[in-house]
C-alpha cells in the first residue's frame, strides 16, 4: 500500500466496500467524532428514500460518505482539505485566495469521490 493510502494514525487502511456498514467501520476507526453526523445523513437519505420511493438519497449518501472516508483515510487529502478549510475560514471572501481555497475544497472532494466509484 503506498504512503497515500496510509491513515492519519499511520496504520494502513484498505478502501472500504461502499456499503453502510464497511463506510461506518472506516469513520468509526478514522473520525470516531463524524459518526453521530453520518448517522443523522444516513437516517435523513433512507427517510427521503422511503418518501419518494427512489433509491437516490441512498445512492448520494453512499457517495458522500465513501468521499469522507477516501479523504479520511488518505493524508494527502486529508492535509489539502484542512488547507483549505482553514484558508476558507480566515479570509476574506474578496480575496482571490478565498476562491482558491473553495475551488480546492471541491477538488479534493471530486478526487476522493472519483476514487471510489
Amino acid at each position: 500500500m503506498s504512503a497515500a493510502e496510509q491513515s492519519a494514525g499511520g496504520a494502513a487502511m484498505a478502501r472500504p466496500e461502499r456499503t453502510p456498514d464497511a463506510l461506518r467501520l472506516a469513520i468509526a476507526r478514522l473520525a470516531p467524532h463524524r459518526l453521530a453526523e453520518m448517522e443523522r445523513q444516513k437516517n435523513e437519505a433512507f427517510q427521503l428514500a422511503a418518501q419518494s420511493n427512489s433509491l437516490g438519497p441512498i445512492r448520494g449518501w453512499l457517495t458522500i460518505w465513501a468521499g469522507e472516508v477516501e479523504v479520511e483515510r488518505r493524508p494527502d487529502l486529508l492535509a489539502r482539505r484542512r488547507a483549505a478549510e482553514r484558508a476558507v475560514q480566515t479570509l476574506d471572501r474578496h480575496d482571490p485566495e478565498w476562491r482558491a481555497a473553495t475551488a480546492e475544497l471541491v477538488a479534493v472532494l471530486d478526487e476522493a469521490r472519483g476514487a471510489t466509484e
